[in-house]
């Protein structure tokens, strides 16, 4: 079936109005499954499972923190940037200016900084160290992460037609071979349960929720409606509302796709961890996994997995890719006089990312991670003011402006100390000032600054309203 009939009409008015479309049940679902591509990568692969080795028997509380915070914060970001018409208008009720810089904070750090070299360099350890043990890792991973980052280059270059190969081929390819590795586990033998242990040892609820949180899909949430968006304006809905909505459909029947998968690989790591004890210090969920399949499969369980690891990072490179070529392209289409297209923006990204890949993962990892916790709690008030607009912050507006100053100031103070740290040296005084905020222990220290934002907003909203009357 073609795009053009995976729309049906939906109003006709005259030759010369906008034709309002909606997808069908068949557009709808290959539409959810390239969303999901978009947002399954290594990561997301690997927590649930050490959840569930670590939680053993209490893997349905800690699952359900889990997808609370890993699901339903990326979901809740798709559907206020729809509800604010796009994320330049959301961020925008902040200021213009902070509009503009956090979306190429954001873009950089889920792009070319971070997050597109990560799926190298994961998918290389995975598929590629296992095999070639006596081969330099250097140049191993300098020629896989050259064909890796070529090849997704290629299928991203029509970003409106991603669709095409994540939601009907590479997506669907992801799900079966999850399902195969679900099925592995009906089969295995092992014994009971083990009793919750290591970071789940106690309050397995509250562990998965901040363990969800460390997924980090909400800032990408934010911007991969821009390629999805697209997507469906090429499956013909050109209506900029009836467009929104296609677009919160399907970021809500990815919710649900996730939730299914993130419920899927708890169950796997539960599994995993009657069959071989994990253990945290030492061990992570790719760990997991490969004691899981090389009880089903044998000595082709590491070359299993390697393939899992592939097409899932395959997919968020390729996603990723997209996004940042896509949101540069309508920021900066020349530069210096000269015309900038996406092919060339996409170049460059894939070329850098193909760079900072051959640094190695430990190091990625290290420097993204005080990063992305800075901006993280940025996004998540700025959901929640979204998704709060019509009730309330559109009645304060600048409870925007107040919380974003206050929680940004703490997280750029975080991100810079532990920056630092990293280098070998520490700023001070910082890191003790930071532990004083509630819930720091709990890396939620942000939220004191979010609730004294919101109520210096109101008084300035109301201060500012009684001016003008």
């Amino acid at each position: 079936m073609s795009e053009e009939q995976g729309t049906r009409r939906t109003v006709r008015t005259s030759p010369d109005a906008v034709v309002r479309r909606a997808l069908d049940a068949r557009g709808r679902m290959v539409v959810t499954v390239t969303f999901f591509s978009m947002f399954f990568g290594a990561g997301n692969l690997i927590f649930p499972p050490f959840l569930g080795a670590q939680a053993g028997a209490a893997t349905p509380r800690a699952a359900l923190g889990f997808i609370v915070s890993a699901v339903g914060l990326p979901i809740l970001g798709v559907l206020a940037v729809c509800e604010a018409g796009g994320f330049e208008r959301l961020a925008g009720r902040v200021s213009p200016r902070f509009a503009l810089v956090f979306g190429v904070a954001i873009i950089l750090t889920i792009g070319p900084c971070f997050a597109i070299p990560r799926t190298a360099t994961t998918s290389f350890e995975m598929a590629v160290l296992p095999f070639a043990q006596s081969a330099p890792t250097w140049l191993t991973r300098l020629l896989y992460s050259l064909a890796f980052f070529a090849a997704s280059y290629a299928v991203a270059q029509h970003p409106e037609r991603l669709s095409k190969a994540l939601g009907r081929f590479m997506g669907p390819l992801l799900i079966a071979l999850i399902a195969v590795l679900f099925a592995a586990c009906l089969f295995v033998p092992h014994g009971g349960f083990a009793a919750p242990s290591g970071d789940y040892a106690d309050g397995q609820l509250a562990r998965g929720f901040l363990d969800g949180y460390q997924t980090m899909d909400l800032p990408a949430a934010l911007y991969f409606g821009i390629v999805i968006s697209a997507n469906i304006r090429h499956m013909g809905v050109d209506d900029e509302p009836a467009n929104r909505r296609e677009t919160g459909l399907a970021g809500l029947g990815t919710g649900v796709l996730l939730a299914l998968v993130y419920g899927v690989l708890s169950f796997v790591g539960m599994v995993s961890g009657a069959i071989a004890p994990v253990d945290p210090a030492t061990q992570n969920g790719a760990t997991v996994l490969t004691h899981l399949t090389s009880a089903a499969f044998g000595p082709f369980g590491t070359a299993f997995m390697g393939v899992v690891f592939v097409v899932a990072c395959f997919n968020v490179c390729t996603g990723l890719i997209s996004t940042c070529g896509t949101y540069f392209r309508q920021h900066w289409p020349t530069v210096a006089g000269r015309r900038v297209g996406y092919r060339t923006w996409s170049a460059l990204f894939a070329l850098f990312s193909f760079v900072v890949s051959n640094a190695g993962l430990s190091t990625i990892i290290a420097v993204s991670v005080p990063v992305l916790s800075a901006l993280y709690p940025i996004a998540i008030v700025l959901v929640a003011l979204a998704l709060t607009h019509r009730v309330f912050a559109a009645r304060v507006p600048r409870v925007y402006f107040w919380t974003v100053l206050l929680v940004g100031a703490v997280g750029v103070v975080d991100c810079l100390d532990s920056l630092a740290a990293l280098a070998g040296f520490a700023i001070p005084g910082v890191r003790d000032a930071l532990a004083l905020l509630p819930l720091a222990d709990a890396e939620l220290g942000w939220l004191a600054p979010a609730a004294l934002g919101v109520a210096i907003g109101v008084a300035d909203s109301l201060l500012r309203r009684r001016a003008r009357h």
